[in-house]
C-alpha cells in the first residue's frame, strides 16, 4: 500500500473518492461541511431525507457530487462527536478503509484523521491511521491455489493534515506507522504459516535475509551442539523430541554508539507445540503454530527498528524448538541443568516456553543489557484472567513496567501488570531439583513469570504473556500481530 500526506480542502481533490464523516443526529464533519458548502448543500438535503444518520459502522458512497472534483465521496458514520476517543478513533478509521476497499476505487484521500480526539496530535492520528489501514487490508492467502483477488484493489490512500504547518510532522508520523505496519505484517505472516513450512531452521533462514537486508543488522544462529557446549540443558530438553533441531537465533541491530546499552528482546519461538509427552488435547491443536508468536514479534519489531534507521541499540534473542512426543521426549520428571546453572524438575512437558525463554534470558547476558523484555505465548491461565484484550505484564523493575503500560496505552497496544511478590516463589519448591517447572493451577501466569524472574536477577526485566493477544480463534483465526506496536512505541519512547 502506498501511503501520502497532505494538506487541503476536500473539493479540490483530483481523487477516486474522499472520505469524510458524519456523527450522529446528522451533523457534518469539518470536512464534510465544505463540500456541503462547494455542492450547495447536497450533503444536507441526503442526511435531512433519513440517508444517513451518522452512526458508527454506517457509510453512503455518492458518485458525482456537484462542485467535487472527485469521482466519488464517501461518508463514515462516525458516532457521537463528544465520545470520540483512541478506541472509538480506530474503529472509525478501520471501518473507513474497508468501506473504501469495497467501492473499486484505487485511491482516496481520507480526512477522518483530521478528527479531534482529546490529547492526541496530528502525529499520533496519522501514525494509527496508517497502522490501521495496513491491517484492516492484510489477508494472508499465499498458500492457497485460487487467491480471492479484488477486481479493483486500493492502492493508495493520502491521509491529511489540516495545514502546510503540520505536514513534517505527518511525514515522520506516516514513515513510523508504515515501518511498524510492516513490521507487523511480518509478524502476522510468520505466525499464520504452517509448522511444516515454519521450522526453527526456516526462522533461522529468515533473520539471514533480515540481515541482508538491513546492514544495520548483524545475525548470528547457534546450533545445538553449540547450545551443549554453553550448558543449555533447559533449552535442549523441550528441542530433544523433536527430528527438527532447535536454533538460538540473535539479531544485533546497532543504531548507536557501541558503548550504549542495548534493550534486549527474548522472543519465545516454539513452531509446535503439542505439549511432548503431556500431550495436549486434540481440539484446536492447530492452533499451537501460534506458540512461536513470541519469537515472530521480536522479527517484526527489529524489521520496524531496522527500517527507520532508530537512533538506539537493540537485540532480539530468539530460542526456536519445536516441541514433540517420542522415545526421545523429555518425561514428566526429569531434571535439568540451566546454562545459570540451576537445576530444574519439569513435572509437565507441556510448560516448555519458560524451559526455552531460561536459558535464552541467560544467554542475554551477554549483551550487558540496559533492559529485557520476554516476548512469550506463555500460559493458558492468562487469558482466563484478561481474555483476549490485555497482554499479561510482570516485572522485576517498576519503572520499566510503567514505561512499557504508558506505550501499550499509547499505541492502543495494551498491557496490565500482575504482581511479582515473593510470596508466589515457593509454589516453584521441588524436593529434587532448585525449583519445578510448574506451580500448580493457582495464579498459573504469576508462577511462570516467577520461575523467569530467578534468571533474570542481573538486570532490569519484564514479561509479556501474550497468550491471550497473540492470534484470534474461530472462522477469521489468524495473527494479530502483537505485541509489535507496544514494542515499538517503547522503543521510540526510548530513542528519544
Amino acid at each position: 500500500m502506498d501511503f501520502n500526506i497532505k494538506s487541503g480542502n476536500p473539493e479540490k481533490q483530483r481523487t477516486a473518492c474522499v472520505i469524510v464523516g458524519i456523527f450522529e443526529s446528522r451533523r457534518l464533519s469539518t470536512a464534510a461541511k465544505a463540500i456541503d458548502a462547494i455542492s450547495k448543500k447536497y450533503l444536507s438535503n441526503l442526511i435531512r431525507r433519513g440517508d444517513m444518520d451518522g452512526n458508527k459502522g454506517q457509510y453512503l458512497l455518492l458518485h458525482n457530487v456537484p462542485g467535487m472534483i472527485a469521482d466519488r465521496v464517501l461518508l463514515i458514520g462516525c458516532g457521537k462527536e463528544r465520545e470520540i476517543d483512541e478506541r472509538n478513533y480506530r474503529t472509525i478509521i478501520a471501518n473507513s478503509i474497508q468501506a473504501l476497499n469495497n467501492t473499486g476505487s484505487l485511491d482516496g484521500v481520507n480526512y477522518l484523521s483530521e478528527l479531534s480526539i482529546k490529547g492526541r496530535d496530528h502525529h499520533w492520528k496519522i501514525r494509527q491511521a496508517v497502522q490501521i489501514a495496513e491491517h484492516s487490508l492484510y489477508q494472508f492467502d499465499e498458500l492457497k491455489t485460487k487467491k480471492k483477488a479484488n477486481r479493483r484493489p486500493l492502492r493508495k490512500i493520502t491521509f491529511t493534515v489540516p495545514t502546510r504547518r503540520e505536514l513534517p510532522q505527518g511525514e515522520i508520523a506516516m514513515q513510523e506507522g508504515r515501518a511498524i505496519a510492516n513490521g507487523i505484517k511480518f509478524t502476522r505472516d510468520l505466525a499464520n504459516r504452517p509448522s511444516n513450512v515454519c521450522t526453527p531452521t526456516y526462522l533461522a533462514q529468515q533473520a539471514t535475509a533480515l540481515g541482508k537486508k538491513h546492514r544495520s543488522l548483524t545475525i548470528d544462529t547457534l546450533e545445538e551442539a553449540d547450545m551443549k557446549k554453553l550448558g543449555m540443558g533447559s533449552l535442549l530438553s523441550v528441542s530433544q523430541g523433536s527430528a527438527r533441531p532447535a536454533k538460538l537465533i540473535t539479531m544485533e541491530y546497532k543504531g548507536s554508539k557501541k558503548a550504549q546499552k542495548p534493550i534486549v528482546l527474548v522472543g519465545k519461538a516454539v513452531t509446535f507445540d503439542t505439549g511432548g509427552i503431556s500431550l495436549k488435547p486434540g481440539a484446536a491443536m492447530d492452533e499451537m503454530k501460534y506458540d512461536m508468536c513470541g519469537g515472530a514479534s521480536v522479527f517484526g519489531t527489529i524489521s520496524a527498528v531496522a527500517e527507520l534507521g532508530l537512533p538506539i541499540n537493540v537485540v532480539g534473542v530468539i530460542p526456536a524448538v519445536e516441541n514433540m512426543p517420542s522415545s526421545t521426549a523429555t518425561n514428566p520428571g526429569d531434571i535439568f541443568t540451566s546454562m545459570s546453572g540451576q537445576t530444574i524438575e519439569v513435572l509437565n512437558t507441556d510448560a516448555e516456553g519458560r524451559l526455552i525463554l531460561c536459558d535464552a534470558i541467560t544467554y542475554s547476558e551477554r549483551f550487558n543489557p540496559e533492559v529485557v523484555i520476554d516476548i512469550a505465548t506463555l500460559t493458558g491461565a492468562v487469558v482466563i484472567a484478561l481474555g483476549k484484550h490485555a497482554t499479561g505484564l510482570l516485572s522485576n523493575h517498576n519503572p520499566l513496567a510503567r514505561e512499557l503500560l504508558n506505550a501499550g496505552d499509547e499505541s492502543g497496544d495494551r498491557a496490565w501488570q500482575l504482581p511479582l511478590w515473593d510470596d508466589y516463589q515457593q509454589q516453584l519448591n521441588s524436593p529434587f531439583a532448585d525449583m519445578a517447572n510448574i506451580g500448580g493451577r493457582d495464579a498459573g501466569t504469576i508462577t511462570a513469570a516467577c520461575f523467569l524472574s530467578r534468571f533474570a536477577e542481573k538486570y532490569h526485566w519484564a514479561h509479556l504473556d501474550i497468550a491471550g493477544t497473540a492470534w484470534i480463534s474461530g472462522n477469521n483465526k489468524g495473527a494479530t500481530g502483537r505485541p509489535v506496536s507496544l514494542l515499538m512505541q517503547y522503543i521510540l519512547n526510548q530513542a528519544k
